[in-house]
């Protein structure tokens, strides 16, 4: 199916917006919480404003700029800015420490930053020296210090200039070509150093051209952005939004979100695993502190539970008992997210099958696609159109697909990015002559063409007995429980796997008020006989229908709740395993410090 229309460059995309003629193409929180519009008109002219800026500040056509910001109105003004000039932007998430990002901007080349506040400005400035900045552009214009150029003065009176339009400012957006870099991103890694993955213009509108060619989006709708825009899947889809005319409402900080999606109610959503995760975690949690509500939920899953390929197929259940649960259980579930959703999407890492099957049993269908930074990035993607649970959809039209002898998917097309900013050794350990990108992802295609996923190459586990393990479908049956926030799997080089199990506190907590546990830290309660006995269930559970090589044998329940900012997850919520195995070393030595006698029980 053709896309509604065709890009060549993500400027074709911004002149498009520019001419829309929308009211209200993005919606923005001032202080007070009120949702404020911005007109097309409105974003044109600040573009205009900030890239005029850009070029008296001497920067030219492939220069790189660094942009350090939440999710934010100037986040999207300063990219398609700096993408108008024919320059690049290199997006850097805000919650790395200042050392880091002066690593990334040093690589990068970057003269000039665009960051958020005063915190991410002095965060930057106390490093500049490790760095060739020039210039720090700070978007919070109210408590800006001496040194930073204020972001509103950058813009300056640009919304009184209406609908003009300046037509060599046009022409010079125009001129910039398919081939030209559009954005330098570094990879957060679960292993090992960044790399920055050349993106260029042709690689980016590729995968806009089909990406969700069959998915109704339209003026219609709205979607909050809220996944970190640094991450290319939050990227792509704002510009979808934007392409199609849909409206975008920035939500700067994740503790907002349950707030904003009562206001705003969206109709599109996109969320990483663990946005879903939690969602349905916390339905359980309420439902079990009154046995009411966990008899009424259990009944109405069980209903839900048989029309949920029904649901998944994009449908709404006719039957009355159906009805009934969708009226007393359901509903309440699909208000979470503001009671509007039509399109549940999700990405960054796999969903599983049980979480897949639960939101289809609530009346849901998360549909889940695939990409990587370097694919621009979708790769696969179901629909209602076209769908299968358990699979990340069928290929896009833009990608061919192959796979290696063990299992490794590679693949090309125009949305395969240009390599690794100054690293040729490494783009050509991972792109052939051919042009075949090694995704690093193990997977598989069934005969009605839909990609399955099974896990990532570099981190299946080898026992002693030389069996290999997929450690995410295994970890993804433990998050199933509402009482496990994360779970990791060890055992590489061992007779058998074990785990260690990061607690959802708040549900812990509160099964252990239950159950009369008094404990006076989170370490005295995770080491509670009647705890660890809760988990040997858990873990059992998940158990059921592994093969005895995959079985969890031994376990541990870690007393901290792992993060990004405490360094166990990337952004996108995936497991940093070399950073959860050198700080469980000890731990993890304990599970295996009688492996040589034990059968692994």
């Amino acid at each position: 199916m053709s896309a509604v229309f065709e890009l060549n460059t993500v400027n074709d995309l911004f002149l498009r917006v520019a001419g829309a003629g929308n009211p209200r193409a993005v919606l923005w929180q001032d202080k007070r919480g009120q949702w404020l519009p911005i007109s097309s008109d409105q974003l044109y002219q600040r573009v205009r404003a900030l890239g005029s800026a850009l070029r008296r500040w001497g920067v030219k056509p492939g220069d790189r700029v660094a942009l350090i910001s939440e999710n934010r109105w100037e986040w999207a003004v300063s990219d398609f800015a700096i993408l108008a000039i024919g320059a690049a932007d290199v997006p850097v998430y805000p919650t790395l420490t200042g050392e880091q990002i002066a690593v990334l901007l040093k690589d990068a080349g970057c003269r000039i930053a665009i960051v958020s506040t005063r915190q991410q400005f002095d965060k930057l400035n106390a490093v500049r020296g490790q760095t060739d900045l020039e210039r720090i552009l700070m978007m919070d214009s109210q408590d800006a210090p001496a040194g930073a150029t204020q972001f509103s003065e950058a813009i300056g009176d640009a919304d009184a200039k209406g609908s003009e339009r300046d037509d060599a400012f046009d022409a010079q957006t125009r001129a910039v070509k398919p081939e030209d870099l559009a954005t330098l991103i570094y990879t957060s890694g679960t292993t090992g150093e960044p790399k920055g993955v050349m993106l260029t213009h042709g690689n980016i509108a590729s995968n806009q051209n089909v990406c969700v060619a069959d998915f109704d989006i339209n003026a219609q709708d709205s979607c909050i952005s809220f996944l970190p825009l640094s991450h290319i899947t939050a990227r792509a889809l704002d510009y979808v939004l934007f392409g199609r005319g849909a409206q975008i409402a920035y939500c700067s900080q994740f503790d907002r979100l349950p707030q904003a999606m009562k206001e705003v109610r969206p109709s599109v959503i996109v969320g990483v695993p663990r946005v879903y995760e939690k969602i349905r975690q916390e339905v359980e949690r309420r439902a079990s502190l009154s046995p009411v509500k966990k008899r009424l939920l259990a009944r109405a899953l069980k209903v839900g539970a048989r029309r949920g390929d029904v649901v998944y197929a994009g449908k709404k259940p006719t039957a009355l008992t159906w009805k009934v649960a969708d009226r007393l259980v359901f509903a309440k579930v699909r208000e979470a997210f503001g009671g509007r959703v039509r399109i549940f999407l999700s990405g960054g890492a796999p969903l599983g099958m049980d979480t897949a099957r639960w939101f289809a049993a609530v009346g849901i269908a998360a549909w889940e696609g695939y990409g990587l930074t370097e694919t621009s990035p979708v790769i696969a993607l179901n629909s209602q159109k076209k769908q299968r649970m358990g699979s990340v959809g069928p290929l896009m039209p833009n990608v061919e697909l192959r796979i290696a002898e063990d299992g490794e998917l590679l693949v090309r097309g125009a949305s395969i990015f240009k390599g690794y900013w100054q690293k040729p050794e490494a783009t050509a350990e991972c792109v052939d002559a051919e042009g075949w990108f090694s995704t690093g992802d193990i997977g598989r295609l069934d005969a009605d063409g839909f990609l399955y996923i099974t896990d990532r190459k570099k981190e299946l586990l080898k026992t002693s007995g030389g069996k290999l393990v997929a450690p995410q479908p295994i970890e993804n049956k433990l998050k199933v429980n509402m009482l496990v926030a994360q779970a990791a799997l060890v055992g590489d080089k061992h007779k058998f796997i074990s785990a260690l199990i990061s607690p959802n506190f708040a549900a812990l907590e509160a099964w252990a008020k239950q159950q009369g546990i008094e404990a006076g830290n989170r370490a005295a309660l995770v080491a509670d006989a009647r705890v660890v006995a809760r988990y040997e269930a858990i873990v059992q559970e998940a158990n059921v229908g592994l093969a005895n090589f995959e079985t969890v044998k031994r376990f541990r329940v870690v007393a901290e709740e792992w993060t990004q900012e405490t360094g166990e997850l990337t952004p996108s919520m995936k497991l940093k395993r070399r950073a959860i195995n050198e700080r469980y070393a000890s731990v993890i030595a304990a599970l295996y410090e009688d492996e040589a006698t034990s059968h692994g029980g």
